[in-house]
């Protein structure tokens, strides 16, 4: 996907608002997912954004997607963004996303083909995929066993953890 960044897409600064960026990432991923599924896509999560760049009004913003991982049901995939000074011919790289999409069939989860890997990088890309799926299980589980500490401990407990907190800063 390509759009030229509007004045209506700027933020305070004059420069290219992240909502507006994020909004474009979100389409990226559905015509991406929903193109390699063969069916409706929905966003799961954005499992992350990198801003590396700040992207000028009147810049020429591409959004290139690739399917980086699949599951049963679930498309992940990475988001490489640039920005294109069409004046000057620059292009820089500005932002690197992650969504996770679900495909859906009336409404419900629908399986997905599988991943083809066909070369060394895609192979790692997949790989690297699953990792980032098993890590994210992973810290999920943390945080629910965190929360579930935190709303059991008594008043008391938490006047400690809280002073233990502001003293380690």
């Amino acid at each position: 996907m390509s759009e030229v960044m509007q004045p209506q897409d700027a933020n305070f600064l004059g420069k290219v608002f992240g909502g507006s960026i994020l909004a474009k990432i979100d389409l990226c991923a559905y015509a991406t997912s929903s193109r390699f599924a063969g069916t409706i896509c929905v966003t799961a999560s954005f499992d992350r954004v990198d801003f590396h760049d700040a992207i000028e009004v009147g810049d020429l913003v591409i959004f290139v997607g690739h399917v980086s991982y699949v599951g049963r049901t679930s498309v992940e995939v990475t988001i490489e963004i640039y920005s294109e000074n069409l004046i000057l011919g620059t292009t820089r790289h500005t932002n690197t996303a992650r969504v996770t999409m679900v495909a859906l069939k009336d409404g419900k989860p629908q399986v997905v083909p599988r991943l083809v890997c066909e070369t060394r990088d895609d192979k790692i890309r997949f790989l690297e995929g699953k990792l980032r799926r098993e890590l994210r299980t992973k810290h999920g589980e943390e945080r629910q066993r965190i929360h579930a500490k935190f709303n059991s401990a008594t008043n008391e407990e938490l006047d400690a953890l809280l002073i233990a907190e502001t003293l380690s800063e």
